[in-house]
């Protein structure tokens, strides 16, 4: 039988993959391609719908190697709850924007919360930085991500609505 102190060297790897999914998952949750979304008149530039499930899928997969790196490398109790607290405010964020555009149908305040949202990216890639820059290198698609889709964001419009432009 295995002793539980050989699972030890996997909790952080195990913890950031959990919460990536977590994350991807509650933002999938609140993601709804329907009607009201095909109705939105898209920016020029604005990737392919096919297209976002792969790019998240890598974002998350960086952001949870990232995390785990931090984690090793940093040193003390203390370094890793700023590590955990970033990650939780960036994992929060990202599943509300989700939320806000999607679920209550609201771009206008998506437009505000996307700006949170790369904020607490690079705050992320910040935090991390000390104990292990490959950690915040790895990070640096997901704010060029969060950067792009936030001038996006900007030009959609809901057309019909009262939310609109």
């Amino acid at each position: 039988m295995m002793r539980l102190q050989s699972f030890r060297p996997w909790k952080p790897t195990l913890a950031a993959a959990a919460w990536a999914v977590v994350t991807a998952g509650v933002g999938g949750a609140l993601t709804t391609i329907g009607p009201w979304y095909h109705d939105l008149t898209k920016p020029v530039g604005q990737p392919p719908d096919w297209a976002f499930g792969p790019a998240w899928t890598l974002i998350f997969t960086l952001t949870a190697i990232a995390g785990v790196w931090a984690w090793r490398d940093s040193k003390t109790a203390r370094q890793r709850r700023r590590i955990i607290a970033a990650f939780i405010l960036n994992g929060v964020l990202n599943a509300g924007w989700s939320g806000l555009f999607f679920t209550l149908q609201r771009p206008d305040w998506g437009r505000i919360e996307v700006v949170f949202l790369w904020l607490s990216v690079a705050w992320m890639m910040w935090v991390v930085a000390p104990y292990s820059r490959r950690a915040m290198l790895i990070l640096i698609p997901y704010l060029l991500w969060v950067g792009y889709a936030s001038h996006l964001n900007c030009g959609v419009v809901r057309l019909n609505g009262p939310f609109g432009g």
